[in-house]
């Protein structure tokens, strides 16, 4: 932080003899104005304090925020990886198996495209609370050993269902809570930090439930975590109205305000531009990891390879975001949004000559470290998006990226039935790079042109 500058003091008020002035009655009575600039110390003006990552856990808010985000991340986490277990226990059915872990991703399209409307036509806090609320009943009746394999699939479903709500809710409040700049932009840094951290945390931490306790005892622990973080949200930040109508207020109901809204946020070109920038590079650059198991395999490596190829990416995205945040000023981080995003997807062209373990890893980590130019892409969006449809537009993105790499992950495993692995992921990182310059000419051309709804056409929805 840059200290304020200390006025230089004037020169004294004694003068040599040479130096003497006399003062006449008219010199002392004259206007300040007639005073020479230059004997006026300049007012001096404090830096801006700048913003650090540290310095958002000064507000109350954001620490409930953020711990209530961990604790939920780790609930889904360690519920998924313990319900994949306990379906393969219970059919000794590898598709079921994997396909309960695929119903985490398949559902964020229509959670996302038909209940978007809550974020915005609900009080955020409540929100918040009853998604956790809705979650940690789910995964309650999980745990009953009379609960039939198609229920815990339903669970699954509805618990996938409600996470776009919850993330886009809580991302709108993040906004509230710090503002629609730089403490914004590093907050949502901060959150989705933890979430690529959560994943390898969360894994490990399944693991080792799953050693020493069943699969039904560890999702019951999960159901602790998602009570708790209903807890830190209704006791730990505010309550404020709903950005839209209220609930009781005419004009439509939760289906019509989810799709006006998602109408809205994709019927604008800048918007559209701005979501498909997040989403298309995160649609290709999963291809290396839905693919990592085969690819081990084909270069012949051991068990302890697979977690090496699943880790590189997250580790890398984790470092290249928190330096950019820390290290790089928001004129630079936004500077870099196009030229990163059109880089980010090449290393995955390494994947051409079959490399070996060691050159693989290298290839997935700078592909992670790539995945940093949304930090800045971020406030982009925040800036186009209007205040009364942010519910809706942060739901609408968190769906669609989910959705998005669900899709890639599920397209992938399909071209590796037929292609060999290491084309397959070289196509992904080629045909990724192409159309994201096309996304990125779309962005320019969209820079001036902001066609963001205005606030009457948010009112009526026409």
């Amino acid at each position: 932080m840059a200290e304020p500058t200390t006025p230089v003091p004037p020169e004294p008020l004694t003068a040599t003899p040479e130096s003497a002035t006399v003062h006449t009655p008219e010199s002392l009575s004259a206007p300040a104005s007639c005073v020479p600039a230059s004997s006026v110390p300049a007012p001096t003006t404090p830096a801006p304090r700048p913003v650090r990552y540290l310095s958002l856990f000064s507000h109350f808010e954001f620490r409930s925020l953020f711990l209530a985000h961990l604790l939920s991340l780790l609930g889904v986490v360690v519920s998924e990886i313990a319900l994949t277990v306990l379906v393969y226990e219970l059919t000794g059915s590898p598709l079921l198996s994997a396909l309960t872990f695929a119903l985490g991703f398949l559902p964020y399209v229509l959670g996302g495209t038909l209940l978007s409307g809550i974020a915005d036509r609900y009080p955020a806090r409540r929100v918040l609370v009853v998604c956790d609320l809705v979650c940690a009943g789910c995964v309650g009746v999980m745990v009953f050993p009379g609960t039939p394999v198609g229920g815990l699939l339903v669970l699954r479903c509805l618990v996938a269902a409600v996470s776009p709500v919850f993330s886009g809710t809580r991302m709108a409040t993040l906004a509230d809570i710090l503002g629609d700049g730089e403490r914004y932009v590093l907050g949502r840094s901060l959150l989705r930090i933890v979430s690529q951290g959560s994943v390898l945390i969360g894994f490990g931490a399944g693991g080792l439930l799953l050693a020493v306790l069943s699969p039904r005892g560890a999702i019951t622990i999960t159901v602790g975590t998602f009570l708790c973080s209903a807890l830190l949200l209704r006791f730990g930040t505010k309550k404020r109205p709903a950005r839209s109508r209220g609930e009781g207020e005419s004009g439509g109901g939760l289906l019509r305000d989810s799709l006006v809204g998602a109408r809205l946020v994709l019927g604008s070109r800048r918007l559209r531009a701005l979501m498909l920038l997040f989403w298309v590079p995160a649609g290709f650059v999963v291809v290396p990891v839905a693919l990592a198991a085969p690819y081990a395999d084909v270069i012949g490596a051991g068990p302890g390879a697979l977690g090496l190829l699943m880790c590189a990416m997250p580790v890398g995205h984790i470092v290249a975001e928190l330096y950019a945040g820390a290290a790089l000023s928001p004129r630079t981080r936004s500077r870099l949004v196009l030229p990163v995003a059109a880089l980010c997807l090449l290393p995955l062209l390494g994947y051409a000559v079959t490399p070996g373990l060691p050159w693989a890893v290298l290839a997935l980590t700078l592909a992670g470290v790539g995945g940093a130019y949304v930090i800045g892409l971020d406030q982009w969006f925040v800036e186009a998006l209007p205040e009364e449809l942010r519910g809706r537009g942060m739901t609408l993105l968190t769906a669609g990226l989910m959705t998005i790499q669900g899709v890639g992950m599920a397209l992938a495993g399909l071209a590796a039935e037929f292609l060999p692995v290491p084309l397959v992921v070289t196509g992904a990182g080629a045909l990724g790079t192409l159309v994201t310059l096309l996304l990125i000419a779309e962005v320019r051309r969209t820079a001036d042109r902001p066609d963001v709804p205005k606030s009457e056409t948010l009112r009526t929805g026409i």
